[in-house]
Order: structure tokens, then sequence, then C-alpha cells
């Protein structure tokens, strides 16, 4: 049932949001005020199973096809949920809806090919929280805790490998995501 798809995507990222939490924590990393420069990224990809939550809000809000209009009569490639007017921490209309690769990018790891991990971030908090970035990469090179980007993608794709097994831009992920709300539905 899709409900129960939208839950569960819930909890996977009530989980990582949690982690994320302990590690802005004992880090103190954080992003700068206002920022949203990774959002204006126009190679960002996504699946469609992270943007289901999002889909399923709009549904619900009676905005979707509202929605899927503005979706499909655009060519831009940085996200729509950007909203660069927006004044507070971030750029994010629908923070609480973002997809993975929003929650994961800047506090989580990747693990390379001698099974390391390494932080994912960006270069701002490279550069303007160097101390603590570099205190931080020491620590997680080490093992402490930081959410690792695989694990949390292996939980999506244990939800429904066919809505994850894709990646799309961002834009198109989103759409996909709408489609297969208003699809459901549609027959119910």
């Amino acid at each position: 049932m899709l409900e129960d798809k939208v839950r569960a995507v819930e909890e996977v990222f009530s989980r990582l949001d949690g982690e994320i939490t302990k590690f802005q924590s004992w880090s103190a990393l954080h992003c700068k005020w206002g920022c949203g420069k990774c959002c204006s990224k126009a190679d960002i990809e996504a699946t469609l199973l992270e943007f289901l939550p999002f889909a399923y809000h709009l549904y619900q809000q009676g905005k979707a096809e509202e929605w899927l209009e503005k979706l499909s009569s655009t060519d831009s490639s940085i996200c729509l949920i950007l909203n660069p007017t927006q004044n507070g921490a971030g750029l994010c209309s629908e923070y609480h809806h973002r997809g993975m690769i929003c929650r994961l990018f800047g506090y989580s790891a990747r693990t390379n090919k001698y099974g390391t991990r390494e932080m994912v971030t960006c270069q701002i908090i490279k550069t303007e929280q160097a101390d603590q970035y570099q205190q931080a990469e020491v620590k997680v090179e080490a093992g402490a805790e930081i959410p690792v980007m695989t694990h949390y993608y292996m939980q999506l794709h244990s939800i429904d490998f066919e809505m994850t097994r894709d990646f799309y831009p961002i834009n198109m992920a989103i759409r996909k995501a709408i489609e297969t709300v208003l699809s459901y539905y549609a027959y119910r």
C-alpha cells in the first residue's frame, strides 16, 4: 500500500535526521545561515521513493496537480522546491519533505574502495569550518558515528526496489513521485 511505503520512508528519514543531529552535535559542523549553495547545483539526482512522502503530502493538500504542472512546464535543472527568496537557515520551501540526498549531503560519509569512511560535505564547510572539519574527519576515520550514505539508500531500497532502482534529475524524481501518487489514487 502506498501509505505504508510513505510511512516507511518517513521512518528512515526520522532515524537519519536523529543520526545527523548527533553528528552535528559532536562535530560542531553546520550549514551557513541562508546558504543553499549545494541546492542550486544543476546535477543533483534522486530516486522516486525519496520524494514519495512529499508527493503524498501534496496530494493530501490538493496541490499535486498544481505541482505536476509546474514541474512539467519547466526545463530548469535546479530543484523547484528551492526558494532563494525564503528567509531562514536554508532555502528549502519543503524542508520536512526534502529527499534523501538533501538530508545526507554535508553530514554523511561514503565508503571508499579501501573500506574507509570519507566525509561528504561542501567546500564551504571544509574551508569556513576548517578546524571542526579536520577534527571530525579524523574522528570519522577512527570510527566515530556518522550516517553512511549506502546504509540509508539500502534501507530505502528494501522498502521498494523498483522505486529506488533509478536515479533521476531531482525535478524528474519529484515529478515521477507525484505521478505515482496520482496514478495510485486514480484507481482507488
